[in-house]
């Protein structure tokens, strides 16, 4: 690097897709499917673009510049007097050339492009935790690319309830269109509900009996009838990346007295949470209340032969650009802000009788919270 007067410059840099990277999604507004290169600084910043996607990125991103990988390349390869620069080197270039003293990259930075930029002696911190903390903070336009999400969500749940209403039940298994219903089925038709209002919905849940006890458990196989069936639908749009998600409970067929308080219980804990978010509060005194209500009613949180029983994952989660983002509404004492967006979705696990989870989206205010998702919440199917 050229001798001059250092300005104390230091540049945030990417080298990531943005199809995959939620940090360079954010940077850019625009979706790309191979790494390439970001810096900002201040008020600026700019991407280095290869010719394929240089046009759109002109056009479609919210940076404030736009280059051209080629001609950054030959000014590099000038400047280093080197034929074929690799991203080190450009990365060295372009601090040369904007006069930035230093780096921040993000801990998902790659190790090899790490070593490259250390290579050239140019200072590089590798920063811990969030690298864009004001992605916690959502504006109105993010607030309702999620509802826009949820409301792929709830189209989902529609399907499921038609199927479920038009479906029959023979030899205790639901069936429908004269085959037995699978959880492959339910979610196919989810899938293609999801995909008709600009969302991909990969990996939903629809688990029923013992396998809804596993709450990442996706569902396999035929659903029987009488049994609690838990519907867990997170799409991401395809126009701006950012996801729904939404968590339903059904049952086809006559509920048991246990399955019917389980419901509710769940249903009431849901609400206590719900209630209870706003600016200022800290994760875990929701939380607590939400184990407290539960213990309060009987529902105990145990290791039954290995298994985790009862309640014993976190209230909720922070949404946006991924489907789980660094806050939770678990342990942590950290406070909510106004425009935090997470779930809400207590749940209750029991093999034998069941599973049941009901998940909403707030948008945090500083006196209470904003539903960001629409759904029924009848869970019954005769």
């Amino acid at each position: 690097m050229a001798n001059r007067k250092k300005l104390n410059v230091v540049a945030d840099c990417i080298y990531a897709d943005s199809d995959n990277n939620p940090d360079q999604r954010y940077l850019t507004g625009i979706a790309v499917p191979d790494n390439f290169l970001t810096l900002a600084f201040g008020k600026r910043s700019f991407g280095v673009f290869s010719d394929l996607e240089l046009n759109r990125a002109k056009t479609e991103s919210r940076l404030t510049e736009i280059l051209s990988l080629t001609t950054v390349k030959r000014a590099t390869s000038k400047w280093l007097n080197k034929k074929n620069p690799n991203v080190p080197d450009i990365i060295a270039w372009l601090m040369d050339f904007y006069a930035i003293d230093s780096l921040r990259v993000p801990e998902n930075f790659p190790a090899w492009l790490l070593e490259g930029v250390r290579k050239h002696d140019l200072d590089c911190e590798v920063s811990k935790g969030a690298f864009f903390k004001a992605r916690h903070i959502k504006s109105i336009v993010e607030s309702e690319m999620i509802r826009e999400g949820n409301r792929c969500s709830a189209a989902g749940f529609q399907a499921v309830r038609d199927i479920l209403v038009a479906s029959e039940i023979q030899n205790g298994f639901i069936h429908f269109e004269g085959e037995v219903l699978t959880s492959e089925r339910l979610r196919e038709a989810i899938e293609i509900a999801t995909l008709k209002l600009g969302g991909v919905a990969q990996r939903t849940i629809v688990a029923g009996g013992d396998q809804a006890c596993d709450p990442h458990c996706i569902g396999h196989g035929p659903l029987m009838a009488n049994s609690l069936i838990i519907v867990d639908i997170f799409p991401r749009m395809k126009m701006h990346g950012y996801f729904g998600d939404m968590t339903r409970t059904f049952l086809k067929g006559t509920p048991s007295e246990a399955q019917r308080t389980l419901v509710e219980a769940v249903k009431e804990a849901h609400g206590l949470a719900i209630s209870l978010m706003r600016g200022g509060i800290q994760g875990n005194k929701v939380h607590q209340a939400v184990k407290k209500l539960f213990k309060d009613l009987g529902y105990k949180t145990r290791l039954v032969k290995g298994v985790p029983t009862g309640f014993f994952h976190t209230t909720g989660h922070g949404l946006g650009l991924e489907i789980h983002e660094p806050l939770r509404i678990g342990d942590s004492k950290v406070k909510f802000k106004p425009g935090n967006v997470l779930t809400v979705e207590p749940g209750l696990y029991y093999p034998g009788l069941g599973g049941c989870r009901v998940e909403d989206v707030v948008w945090v205010t500083k006196s209470g919270c904003e539903l960001l998702s629409k759904a029924p919440y009848d869970w019954k199917i005769p």
